[in-house]
């Protein structure tokens, strides 16, 4: 039944009404027709209280009219029926059901004091000044009878004192709380009793029911209000679960991108105000209904904010747009994690040097990069399983954190692996990239002891995490050897897993260790420079000797020689403060040029 129906229907029911009421042994001598519909009543008590009637009345009083259109009229039938009432003087009660309508007609009709004495706009707007806007429930049945009164009842300022009153009783009602939850402690202190979330908050549910523009305005007048933003929060995730939980068509699919825009619109800007699976879930639906991109990108922004609390089940957008290859929004979740690390480095001002003076071990939000690399690692190892997936955008998601974030590449190298098994075409290049993710220095034993036999990652990352694997067994039987030593090995440990320590702080605790570094390797840069001049000159007399002579006397001078070098390599272990870590460069050089032949 289409609106057109619906109001000969209405009007139709309204005459069956009025003929129960009207003076049927006088005969009617006026028609008013509304909206479609004709009902037969009297001049003389609509001209008596109607001040617009009277008008059409005496403009034809020529022509003795006998038939008056009302064009317009708010709340069309039935509420034209009510105000029909009151000029015969027919009591009935008024409600907040009915209000709203009665100041609206009586408006239309100039059914004012100017024109009648005690007339009926009068008794509308005391009942709504009395009882009304007293009382939270009522106003908010008022607004949802003004839905379909408007632009009348925003003329007569009816929503808007609505409004008000709402937001008024919310407030007043937290702070009324919150003195109730006041208490002297043990001390004499006044302190505050923790309240439950969102208690006392019972309008919450009322407010579903009225129209998206008329919610906002609500919750637009409670923020200035200064209504807590858990309780906004609160009210928006009930609202949108009542709307959007609903079966969609082509013609709710306009009014919930409305809802969708309208609630992202009204979001408290603290942080946790809203749980962060609702905002993911907002982030679903402004996809899939193809939101503005200001909305989605002030989602994205928001969900960066407190990545760290988020879920793999939170991260897993489907692609919901046309013609996207891949199972997942990969770009999303990209653009998400760039807001995450970003945020992370504005914590820190990097050319203020008195920041990396300071003695904590962690910075405030280590904790949060942690969660975070593990969560990144997770989706990875699940979007890998996509063979529409492209390289390069498995490499962006990944390097999408800083260096700092992973003080283990387990999960990292978990992801990579399921990728080159479910990408098996992959080119060799596009492996060494892959694997150039991953640091083999930060694996664990079990991960490391995986990776050497696996066939499926590059040479060179293979040669890595043996060379890894060696200084690792090397610490190990350098431990068990002897306890005299400690500080040796226990300094060479260091060196080894100095990677895994460094990633483990923070940038400004980094930064003093990287100087110290730093110095310790220009110190052992000069040692090697020195080494290796003298192992030039050593051989620049083997290779005389060689040309001189191929008979016993050169063996003689090369046996001598060896013993010289050997000879060198001990008294300089012996000057130099940490022979281990001599010896891991110079492994170091010897892998580093093992990896380039390969390439």
């Amino acid at each position: 039944m289409d609106k057109h129906q619906q109001q000969l229907s209405l009007a139709k029911s309204s005459r069956q009404s009025c003929n129960e009421w009207i003076f049927r042994d006088v005969p009617s001598d006026i028609t008013i027709e509304v909206n479609g519909g004709t009902i037969a009543l009297h001049k003389f008590p609509l001209v008596s209280r109607s001040g617009r009637i009277r008008k059409l009345v005496e403009e034809h009083r020529d022509s003795d009219i006998s038939r008056v259109e009302l064009m317009n009229l708010p709340g069309a039938a039935e509420s034209f029926e009510l105000a029909a009432k009151f000029c015969y003087g027919i009591n009935f009660e008024i409600t907040p059901l009915n209000v709203a309508q009665l100041c609206c007609v009586s408006d239309y009709l100039e059914m004012t004091e100017e024109f009648s004495k005690d007339n009926l706009h009068l008794h509308a707007e005391q009942y709504l000044e009395s009882i009304v806007y007293k009382n939270l429930e009522m106003c908010v049945e008022v607004l949802q009878q003004c839905e379909n009164l408007l632009p009348h009842a925003n003329e007569l300022n009816i929503v808007s004192r609505c409004i008000d009153a709402v937001a008024s009783k919310a407030c007043a009602e937290q702070i009324a709380l919150s003195f109730s939850r006041l208490e002297y402690s043990s001390s004499g202190r006044l302190h505050t009793i923790r309240q439950a979330k969102c208690e006392g908050d019972w309008w919450i549910e009322d407010l579903s029911v009225i129209r998206i523009d008329l919610y906002q305005r609500v919750i637009t007048a409670m923020k200035c209000r200064g209504v807590r933003p858990e309780s906004i929060g609160a009210s928006l995730v009930n609202y949108a679960q009542k709307v959007l939980t609903k079966k969609v068509d082509l013609v709710s699919t306009g009014h919930q991108k409305l809802v969708v825009e309208t609630i992202i619109s009204l979001l408290p800007v603290e942080r946790l105000a809203v749980p962060i699976s609702f905002l993911f879930e907002l982030l679903r639906n402004a996809v899939m209904l193809d939101c503005t991109i200001a909305c989605r990108l002030d989602l994205e922004r928001r969900i960066g904010s407190q990545l760290d609390i988020a879920t793999l089940d939170d991260l897993l957008i489907p692609s919901f747009r046309h013609g996207c290859e891949t199972l997942f929004d990969v770009d999303t979740v990209y653009r998400i994690l760039v807001n995450f690390s970003q945020q992370d480095d504005g914590e820190y001002d990097m050319d203020d040097v008195s920041i990396f003076e300071s003695d904590s071990p962690h910075s405030p939000s280590q904790s949060a990069l942690l969660k975070v690399s593990k969560l990144v690692d997770d989706y990875l190892a699940e979007v890998a399983l996509d063979v529409n997936l492209k390289l390069s955008k498995f490499i962006a998601i990944a390097e999408a954190l800083p260096a700092h974030a992973r003080t283990i590449h387990d999960g990292l190298y978990r992801a990579i692996d399921i990728y080159l098994k479910t990408h098996k075409g992959i080119q060799d290049a596009d492996k060494k990239r892959l694997c150039k993710l991953i640091d083999f220095q930060k694996v664990s034993q079990e991960a490391g002891a995986h990776a050497a036999l696996n066939e499926r990652l590059p040479l060179q990352s293979v040669v890595q995490v043996l060379y890894f694997e060696q200084l690792r067994l090397r610490n190990a039987l350098c431990c068990s050897h002897t306890d005299g030593n400690h500080k040796q090995v226990h300094h060479q440990s260091w060196q080894i897993s100095s990677g895994a320590l460094s990633a483990a702080m923070s940038p400004r605790d980094n930064y003093a260790f990287l100087r110290r570094e730093n110095r310790e390797l220009k110190l052992e840069l000069t040692r090697l420079r020195m080494r290796l001049n003298d192992l030039e000159k050593e051989h620049v007399c083997m290779k005389r000797d060689m040309a001189k002579s191929h008979s016993h006397k050169f063996m003689s001078s090369f046996s001598k020689k060896i013993a010289k070098l050997r000879f060198f390599r001990h008294s300089s272990s012996r000057g130099s403060s940490s022979p281990s870590r001599q010896s891991y460069r110079a492994d170091s050089k010897a892998i580093e040029r093992t990896c380039a032949s390969i390439e």
